[in-house]
């Protein structure tokens, strides 16, 4: 068995946790060594964040895709909240960079059309299972009980449904559309028992936001 599996293996928590923690590392890193950062930084967590999925999988049985109505519903719903309300409260931080990868590299640029599609396959495939095993298996079961495995998906606790969700939300520059996203993918796992729902929900909102900004050229959501 390989080291990285010995480290899933021994503590169900540390699985759920780690990738999260080292993707969200990774993107601290964005933006700190010039503009041409953000774009390689994403691409290296974007990476970094499918190898951790693939040596988790084993692990976390809960981590599986599924697709219902409800997920599609909630996807496209989250998504035209999150860009219908943007311009109508403040955000938690305002960055320098602009985001628009055709800055560093050029307006006809290739590789900014390359990093283009990385981030919308990123935020599309591996932000959705990372966050979702984060928040919805670990972060509100464990708000419940030490022993975070024996809470069941699906029951419903006041106390960590609320911290989870504003921990969520707070965990993005666009918190008030995070915090209704947060209450909304939860609800999913609730209503479903499972986190394939809202996986799925998280992909659709990310993937429409994707084609939104490049559409509308509303790089500041990146």
């Amino acid at each position: 068995m390989r080291l990285l599996e010995q480290f899933f293996a021994r503590s169900p928590a540390v699985t759920r946790v780690a990738p999260y923690v080292i993707f969200l590392a990774l993107t601290f890193g964005q933006g700190k060594f010039g503009a041409a950062s953000v774009d390689w930084f994403y691409f290296a967590k974007t990476i970094a964040g499918a190898w951790l999925i693939w040596e988790m999988r084993p692990f976390v049985s809960e981590m599986r895709w599924a697709i219902s109505w409800e997920a599609i519903a909630v996807g496209i719903g989250i998504f035209a909240i999150w860009v219908g309300l943007d311009p109508f409260y403040p955000k938690m931080f305002h960055s320098g960079a602009t985001g628009n990868p055709y800055e560093p590299f050029g307006g006809h640029s290739t590789l900014a059309r390359f990093f283009i599609v990385v981030h919308i396959l990123g935020m599309t495939w591996i932000v959705p299972p990372l966050e979702e095993v984060f928040y919805r298996s670990f972060l509100y079961r464990s708000f419940a009980k030490q022993d975070f495995l024996s809470v069941p998906l699906n029951q419903f606790l006041p106390w960590p449904f609320l911290a989870t969700v504003l921990f969520f939300g707070f965990s993005h520059n666009e918190w008030l559309a995070g915090i209704l996203c947060g209450a909304a993918y939860q609800w999913l796992v609730l209503r479903k028992n499972r986190l394939g729902d809202a996986m799925t929900a998280h992909a659709i909102t990310n993937f429409l936001l994707g084609v939104w900004i490049v559409w509308r050229h509303a790089w500041h959501f990146w």
